[in-house]
């Protein structure tokens, strides 16, 4: 029934969305004047490793500002562990921040810096939680030298020091493998799983895509603003049907395989490219029960199978080009 002057009344909100995860984003914005920088953005995040991805600008920062309670919500809910992020300073004692910003004071030493923290949290022995946090973050040689000595990866993990040192449940990270040396980026990738299989939510932003491919068994691809897509990348990528999936072959005879394929409906490209076969499938559960048996038929030996487009960089690709 039309509503009043025929017009038709407004349809009601969607629910709120209900969870008990110790981060829940429901249809967040945040803008500044004109100027959206995150659109009605939905998802939780429970313990382990989650991986927030995106290009530089896309709204991550904004989003772990909004839950580290640093920002309010222009519109919609951000909830720390069951209650509201923004004014809610009980919360900060349950997460750890590291921003992407290096804000260490140059005077203080690196244990001065995570004492201090330890002290902000209303710590009983701050030297001794400053000391196991130091050791944590293997940074216990440097740990008296003046952080204006440190460089930039030394930096980054003096920072994560000071928002492990009250043991929190939650931790946010922003670019947390900025600057680190190879040696360094595996450590923090082995640190964040350890502290992921100690029950821990760990949310973590990055550009870059090998960075998250290994480290988080969940992604959280955010572009303009808006989140993309969420869940595990492979499965995302399967997701993708209007998008062929592309193998590369190696086999006994790539030319008569390639005829084979091309004489199906299973495959909608075959080419040589640096001497291997690469195949474009539309139909990616078909393709896989089919080219053993095409094989087969035309007598050709199979060496390797390869996807060439399930990685993370594929994903992200698609998703913010489409």
């Amino acid at each position: 029934m039309s509503g009043w002057l025929g017009v038709e009344p407004a349809a009601p909100p969607p629910p709120a969305l209900v969870s008990t995860a110790p981060i829940v984003l429901d249809r967040a914005s945040r803008w500044y004047g004109n100027v959206v920088a995150v659109n009605e953005v939905t998802f939780e995040v429970g313990a382990g490793v989650t991986g927030l991805l995106g290009p530089n600008g896309a709204g991550k920062s904004t989003i772990l500002g909004m839950i580290a309670g640093l920002l309010p919500p222009s519109a919609g809910r951000v909830s720390l562990l069951g209650e509201p992020a923004w004014r809610h300073p009980a919360a900060y004692r349950r997460v750890g921040l590291v921003p992407e910003r290096e804000s260490v004071p140059a005077w203080l030493t690196g244990r001065g810096f995570v004492r201090y923290a330890a002290r902000l949290q209303g710590l009983a022995d701050p030297d001794t939680a400053a000391a196991t946090a130091i050791t944590t973050v293997d940074l216990v040689g440097p740990a008296d030298r003046r952080t204006a000595t440190y460089s930039k990866g030394m930096k980054q993990r003096i920072l994560l020091a000071a928002a492990l040192v009250h043991d929190p449940p939650v931790l946010l990270l922003d670019e947390p493998f900025n600057g680190l040396d190879p040696r360094q980026r595996l450590h923090m990738m082995t640190l964040l799983r350890e502290l992921a299989d100690a029950g821990r939510t760990i949310l973590f932003s990055s550009h870059i895509l090998e960075e998250v491919e290994r480290v988080a068994a969940r992604v959280l691809v955010v572009h303009a603003g808006r989140l993309a897509a969420a869940g595990d990348f492979r499965e995302i990528r399967r997701l993708m049907t209007d998008r062929p999936h592309t193998f590369t072959i190696c086999s006994s005879n790539d030319r008569g395989l390639a005829a084979a394929l091309i004489a199906g409906d299973a495959v909608v490209g075959a080419e040589l490219v640096d001497g291997r076969l690469a195949v474009r499938t539309a139909d990616l559960s078909g393709f896989g029960r089919r080219l053993p048996r095409l094989a087969r038929d035309a007598g050709v030996s199979l060496f390797e199978v390869r996807p060439t487009d399930e990685s993370l960089e594929s994903v992200f690709a698609y998703l913010v080009q489409r």
